[in-house]
């Protein structure tokens, strides 16, 4: 006997999902259905990959199969694309994962694109921290990723912007009417709250260049935290640009004086193959920016 891709979705479900029940209303199939496909699984593996005790949870060898399982579907799902009309037009399922500042300022206009482009290609958004994504990107559980000034990409990924970052400040602080913070005055008289989902390379280099401390006071996971606590007084931050317009009322963004901007940059897998509609959107995504990296020529949009 060997593992079948039956088997790899079933379990791929239930982990997703949480449960038999939600993976078989997922994957239209019975209940019994996707028991007897993970059962299956584990005696050809000869061991469990997940216990059945209250919610189900991934053993250790099932964590280990995890992104094994998860890279076999993503390839079968691409060469199936390929073989239903290799002349047809695009069409399939796709992750694309970002920061959630990203998810806020960025992704919806693509989306809209993409759309419009490639009706027939399904795109789902998950939302995650910077260390996340790229986890996610080479892992499998994505098939497209924005990255934030990542070391390496591969051939043909696609610059997709590039932004300042803001003070965040109450309505009513003193420096709040000003057209540009220096970092040095920003933090002189209040506490600095560092979000804590990325970006924190990049402020600290702000605080170099600035010449003060990096001495963050909390560090707050949620931006929708981070907001509430600035507007109660709480303190001051410092964010990407693109955050604008999830900040709420009572709270303003001031591009700071340090100029240090981070590079979004919308790529596939470094170690694995790409899906084949995932090239035809970065494609898309570069005809509305500025150029590429990765061994791309620059074009205008």
């Amino acid at each position: 006997m060997s593992v079948g891709i039956p088997q790899l979705r079933a379990f791929v479900a239930v982990v997703d999902s949480g449960g038999f029940g939600a993976a078989a209303d997922q994957l239209g199939v019975s209940q019994s259905a996707v028991s007897h496909a993970v059962a299956a699984l584990e005696r050809v593996a000869g061991r469990p990959v997940l216990t059945r005790h209250g919610r189900p949870a991934m053993t250790r060898f099932g964590e280990e199969i995890l992104d094994h399982a998860r890279t076999a579907l993503a390839s079968v799902a691409a060469i199936t694309t390929l073989a239903a009309d290799r002349d047809a037009r695009l069409r399939g399922e796709l992750t694309v994962a970002a920061p959630p500042t990203v998810c806020h300022g960025l992704l919806p206009e693509l989306v809209l694109r993409w759309r419009a482009e490639y009706p027939e290609v399904a795109v789902s958004l998950f939302e995650g921290e910077d260390d996340e994504v790229a986890g996610w990107l080479e892992g499998g559980t994505a098939d497209l990723a924005v990255l934030i000034d990542p070391p390496a990409v591969p051939t043909g990924s696609a610059l997709v912007g590039s932004d300042r970052f803001h003070a965040v400040l109450r309505r009513d602080h003193p420096l709040a009417g000003e057209p540009v913070v220096d970092l040095a005055d920003l933090v002189v008289d209040d506490d600095f709250l560092l979000s804590a989902g990325g970006c924190e390379r990049q402020i600290q280099e702000l605080h170099h260049q600035a010449r003060v401390p990096f001495l963050p006071t909390h560090r707050v996971r949620q931006l929708s935290t981070l907001f509430a606590m600035v507007r109660s007084g709480g303190g001051v931050s410092v964010i990407p640009g693109l955050a604008a317009g999830m900040e709420g009322a009572g709270v303003v963004l001031v591009p700071l004086r340090q100029r240090l901007a981070r590079t979004l940059v919308l790529t596939g897998p470094l170690h694995r193959p790409w899906h084949p509609a995932a090239r035809a959107l970065v494609e898309a995504a570069l005809n509305r920016t500025t150029g590429t990296v990765a061994g791309s020529t620059v074009r205008g949009s």
